[in-house]
């Protein structure tokens, strides 16, 4: 648990040291993430709440992910086909009430299609409805820590109420990576055939980055064009968030426009290795007399291009330590800054345990503590 606190805690931040200058992007809201790091390379109204269009499928996807991997729903399960998924407005991968689908053929008809018929069929195989699907949703999104996030339905399609932000979808587009590599590569396919018709994947950077494998299109009239599109070049994975653009080609072009700039101004630069000691503490009344603190993932900060080597650190501890240290426990604080200006600061955890000393230890060090503190 302290491990997933911590993780948090360095994801929260956006890059406040440095102020490089992104391009402009013609769309009503934008994030480009570094996924490495967890941090906002650049934004624009990342807390303005939007509507989500088909970038709702994302959520729909990672619950029937979730599903599988919790094996209440598996993948050759054959799912009946209602007259509302049938009926569904918007884009379809084209299923029938009497031509029985499998879960298989629905996320592939869900992500590549963007089949609204295939996400009501999968929300009422996971809940029995796509009404109580749509409380699974907005469970999931608090959990998450989408907090701007409400979803009506596992679709997109417009509601008042069916509201969303861009930093609420790049945590949910980050989630799916993070959490379900195996289906991921799904978002990498240009395009999938039900039904004897053949649709190709509306992601248009797919057909010309190839180093772009993800993730999802939106769009609706009141939306506008919507997409979250995802890069791996060289072990780095940047992820952008551009919504209500004017159209399918701007959409694309101003994604690709923020990937390539984050590439460009910004190296991805592991400060610490998991395990590794940052510093090493002072501990009192125990087993031990002193204890290594760091992190217990490796710790990764975006840094504008070349100026890892400039990166000064200063630890803080919290004295005094006194044993029973659990691994993981929070000891202290790493303060980072750059060129004068801080990074952020981030908690350092023991790297081991500490228990207490036997009686005339834990005398002894209350002894000397006593006269250190007069």
């Amino acid at each position: 648990m302290l491990q997933r606190i911590i993780l948090l805690l360095l994801v929260l931040p956006t890059l406040a040291f440095a102020q490089l200058t992104p391009p402009p992007v013609a769309a009503k809201a934008w994030l480009l993430l570094d996924v490495g790091s967890g941090q906002i390379l650049t934004t624009e109204k990342p807390d303005q709440r939007i509507e989500p269009a088909s970038l709702t499928k994302l959520m729909t996807a990672y619950l029937t992910f979730a599903a599988i991997k919790n094996k209440t729903l598996a993948l050759d399960q054959t799912i009946p086909v209602s007259e509302k998924a049938w009926k569904v407005p918007g884009s379809k991968m084209f299923i029938e009430p009497l031509k029985p689908v499998t879960v298989d053929e629905l996320i592939h008809g869900m992500i590549i299609q963007s089949g609204n018929d295939a996400c009501v069929a999968l929300a009422e195989a996971i809940a029995g409805s796509e009404e109580a699907f749509a409380q699974l949703m907005n469970k999931e999104a608090a959990r998450l820590g989408m907090k701007n996030t409400h979803f009506e339905n596992s679709t997109g399609l417009p509601h008042p109420s069916h509201l969303t932000t861009v930093r609420d979808l790049s945590i949910l587009a980050a989630a799916i990576i993070r959490d379900f590599p195996e289906f991921y590569p799904i978002y990498s396919i240009k395009e999938y055939a039900y039904n004897k018709i053949k649709q190709p994947n509306r992601n248009r950077l797919l057909f010309i980055d190839p180093t772009v494998d993800g993730v999802k299109t939106g769009h609706t009239d009141s939306a506008g064009y919507c997409l979250i599109a995802s890069a791996k070049r060289n072990d780095r994975r940047l992820l952008s968030v551009v919504v209500g653009t004017t159209s399918d080609s701007v959409r694309a072009q101003e994604s690709q426009k923020l990937l390539n700039w984050g590439y460009l101004a910004y190296d991805t630069v592991k400060v610490y290795g998991a395990n590794q000691a940052v510093n090493e503490f002072r501990v009192w009344k125990g087993s031990e007399n002193t204890v290594k603190a760091g992190f217990l993932n490796d710790f990764v900060l975006s840094l504008p291009k070349g100026d890892a080597a400039k990166l000064k650190a200063n630890v803080i501890s919290q004295q005094p330590l006194m044993a029973p240290l659990a691994k993981g426990q929070p000891v202290g604080t790493l303060q980072l800054s750059l060129d004068g200006k801080p990074v952020g600061e981030y908690p350092i955890v023991a790297l081991d345990e500490v228990p207490q000393a036997g009686w005339f230890g834990r005398m002894w060090d209350a002894i000397r503590l006593w006269f250190k503190n007069l």
